[in-house]
């Protein structure tokens, strides 16, 4: 009789996980069906490579290679940034262009540029993105502000989801702003007084919001079946999309979006117990976060990018208190729950190493950007798969013999007896396509396990 899921151990879970990948689906929850047998076998091929990497083996024939753009493969098909944002047909086509001309074992997905139609019907204030404050040619930013107030650390406090309905959202979508009129929903109780709850859903603001959010949603749909489409399709070519989805650490939570950088910095000082609280709360929800994406999408790996927690922004000494363990019992979390956790170290991570080394062996992989990868090996490798620090000005401004001795030495360094994937360290915009080649062959010359 098969365990149930529930009665797993973290490592079956994972083992069953990767079978999952390995027998992949089409929509119709049939087996996938792939354009010939070479492509099942690449298809397998690279699952296995990741596979060993992540348990911190040697794969049965080299490194694995990942590739992680940004906006280089829509600039690289010759469109702008501003066309793949809003012509999904040519973001999805562009992308597909890119997977096949570089065939790296590990692609990413076009989600990335994501639909600006969305954004623009819900008038998103968070981001600047081309067309709207940004020129077509260049990536979206970040409008950083204090989107959620000093004084309100209570209200998320008490109710997570009626801040974030009420508060956060109304404050970066603005179309949203009526929103704050609607009453929580835990005030619906019993027939005594419960008609007075449903009264703002009546209120025109209210409805046109209403309006909006269909709209928008709507279109969120149509996007999110162009960019699965080209998911199933790289796959039957034999190039599996290993990511479920994402989550964050709860400090990053606050500090990036919510009470933004200088807002966070001020809370550590000011009011540090209701800052801890609130950490504290938003770990179950970003655990479920990142279990209820690879519920939905079947695929096990579950994206984290590390911001605040990087060299620089916090001292030794507050990135333990305030950093580390909420970010940690995320990533335990994620892993009870079958997850493989992909945490972005952004920046340089080299004072954080040795943190990494509490966390079990052969359940994450984690991507590093300027780390020092020797001490990354040292410190971190016999518990996490390393990834990562092929520099993007490497690719940019080297040539294809700079960026094949560079990977030489990384692999030398890091790949040495397994525990590690190729790939570069920073998402990138621009560089030049025969770098980027030069760096994927580069595995297949220097990454053989012998």
């Amino acid at each position: 009789m098969e365990k149930r899921w529930e009665a797993m151990s973290a490592d079956e879970k994972q083992e069953t996980q990767f079978q999952r990948l390995l027998t992949p689906t089409d929509h119709e929850g049939n087996g996938l069906r792939f354009q010939s047998p070479e492509a099942e076998a690449a298809y397998k091929a690279r699952i296995n490579r990741l596979k060993d990497a992540v348990q911190l083996k040697k794969a049965p024939d080299r490194v694995p290679v990942a590739l992680f753009p940004s906006m280089f493969p829509y600039t690289y098909a010759g469109m702008t940034v501003e066309e793949a944002m809003y012509d999904y047909e040519k973001c999805v086509a562009g992308y597909k262009k890119f997977v096949l001309d570089f065939e790296p074992d590990i692609p990413m997905g076009a989600a990335g540029p994501g639909p600006g139609r969305v954004y623009e019907i819900l008038d998103y204030k968070l981001y600047s993105w081309p067309g709207h404050g940004v020129a077509p040619e260049h990536s979206y930013q970040c409008n950083e502000g204090e989107y959620m107030k000093a004084e309100e650390y209570d209200l998320l406090l008490t109710d997570p989801s009626f801040y974030f309905r009420n508060f956060y959202l109304p404050r970066v979508f603005a179309k949203l702003g009526p929103w704050g009129m609607l009453p929580p929903l835990t005030g619906i109780l019993e027939i005594y007084g419960v008609a007075f709850n449903f009264i703002p859903f009546g209120l025109p603001p209210v409805q046109e919001a209403y309006k909006a959010l269909f709209e928008a949603g709507a279109e969120a749909l149509k996007w999110a079946t162009a960019v699965g489409g080209i998911d199933m399709e790289l796959a039957t070519l034999g190039f599996p999309n290993i990511f479920g989805g994402f989550s964050k650490a709860p400090f990053d939570v606050l500090g990036d979006t919510l009470r933004g950088t200088r807002g966070i910095m001020l809370d550590m000082y000011r009011q540090p117990d209701k800052l801890l609280k609130a950490l504290e709360a938003l770990t179950p929800i970003m655990i479920n976060l990142g279990l209820g994406a690879a519920q939905q999408t079947g695929k096990p790996f579950i994206f984290m990018p590390l911001h605040k927690g990087a060299d620089g922004f916090l001292s030794d000494e507050q990135y333990r208190k305030f950093y580390w363990p909420t970010l940690k019992e995320v990533i335990l979390g994620l892993i009870e729950g079958g997850c493989i956790p992909l945490p972005a170290a952004e920046g340089a991570y080299n004072t954080r190493l040795k943190y990494l080394a509490e966390l079990p062996p052969g359940k994450t992989l984690w991507m590093f950007d300027q780390t020092d990868m020797a001490e990354a090996k040292k410190l971190a490798g016999e518990a996490v798969c390393l990834l990562g620090n092929v520099p993007s000005s490497l690719l940019k401004l080297g040539v294809p013999d700079d960026v094949r001795d560079y990977v030489r030495n990384l692999i030398h360094t890091a790949g040495r007896d397994g525990g590690y994937v190729l790939a570069n360290g920073a998402f990138f915009d621009e560089a030049r396509p025969e770098n980027v080649k030069a760096m994927v062959q580069a595995a297949g010359e220097f990454g053989v396990y012998r």
